[in-house]
């Protein structure tokens, strides 16, 4: 077990959370950044947030594969899956993510623990993802379908740079809604909005990890070879 354990370490936390189901919950859990920060060695980011490693890599190692379902591996199915569970998924829940926003800011303007500024930031991300998959679906998409590998070299560097301005709102969403921990006495807008915005952002750093970490690098490498 001991050498299952210790080989996690000097590993990025994006390639375990490419080949290993379950990690990306892991990394949820010790709040591990496994999209925009997925090329830190997992050792480097934990000695950074001051956590216990060996906590952290028994919880790897306890994993089970075959309990978790893995993303296309072909290349035109992997991008239909992107588009299918994530693209369509954030294009349908944000606006109500939004919408309930602006319920609970109002109705709750009192209240000493409102999220204010949620509403706000739920808006930049509705309007700068919508762009980015926007882009994704009519420019890069097509090139990584047809093997244009030098013609995507581009798009991809934007998306990446995109990713990090994600993975930034992501972090301020949380602020704003103290890690989504509900107050004493919330309704069920609120909770509803927590809950919906907890998920948004489990799709999102996944829908990055994805992009980043798996398809991504397949383009990257053979440009380099």
């Amino acid at each position: 077990m001991m050498g299952v354990e210790s080989s996690f370490g000097n590993r990025t936390i994006g390639e375990i959370a490419a080949t290993l189901p379950g990690a990306t919950a892991v990394f949820r859990r010790f709040k591990l950044d496994f999209c925009c920060g997925g090329d830190a060695l997992l050792a480097d980011a934990i000695r950074k947030h001051g956590m216990d490693i060996g906590l952290v890599e028994r919880t790897l190692a306890a994993l089970d594969p075959s309990r978790s379902a893995s993303a296309p591996e072909a290349t035109d199915a992997l991008i239909d899956y992107i588009i299918g569970r994530y693209h369509e998924t954030h294009r349908r829940e944000l606006p109500e993510l939004v919408r309930l926003a602006r319920t609970v800011e109002v109705v709750h303007a009192g209240h000493p623990e409102v999220p204010r500024g949620l509403a706000d930031t739920l808006e930049a991300i509705q309007v700068e993802l919508g762009e980015h998959m926007q882009q994704e679906e009519t420019e890069l998409f097509p090139l990584l379908r047809q093997q244009r590998i030098v013609a995507a070299e581009l798009p991809i560097a934007q998306m990446r740079h995109d990713h990090d301005r994600h993975g930034e709102l992501l972090r301020r969403l949380e602020a704003f809604a103290q890690g989504f921990a509900l107050p004493e006495g919330a309704c069920r807008s609120w909770e509803a909005l927590y809950v919906g915005t907890d998920k948004l952002v489990d799709d999102v750093m996944e829908h990055i990890h994805i992009e980043n970490n798996v398809l991504f690098p397949r383009f990257d490498h053979r440009e380099a070879a």
